[in-house]
């Protein structure tokens, strides 16, 4: 059985569907933890986009531009995922739960 070759459009319908899987976890979770992982996953589905992009719209010659913004937005993944687990932990030794809901306590 002979499959087609990966194009454009499967690496766009992967994206789309980790960006609405990503977009479902960031409306529908109460913890904390549960939103920074649907936040991961809507970068990472943009990550998809600049290298599929990068590497079927370019010319012949090999571009790197997509892959260079696709270490930036880790780059940016992981500095959120610092700043966000140490304001969650600050948040738990303070309340001792992680319910967003709670979280108008830190303006305090």
């Amino acid at each position: 059985m002979i499959l087609p070759p990966v194009g454009l459009l499967h690496y766009l319908i992967l994206s789309v569907c980790l960006f609405c899987f990503g977009l479902l976890a960031v409306i529908t979770r109460r913890h904390a933890i549960g939103i920074l992982l649907g936040i991961e996953l809507m970068l990472n589905s943009a990550n998809i986009n600049l290298v599929a992009f990068s590497h079927f719209l370019s010319p012949p010659h090999p571009v790197l531009d997509g892959q260079v913004f696709a270490l930036m937005v880790i780059a940016l993944a992981a500095c959120e995922a610092a700043v966000g687990l140490a304001i969650i932990l600050r948040f738990y030794r303070q309340t001792t739960v992680t319910d967003v809901a709670d979280a108008k306590l830190l303006k305090w």
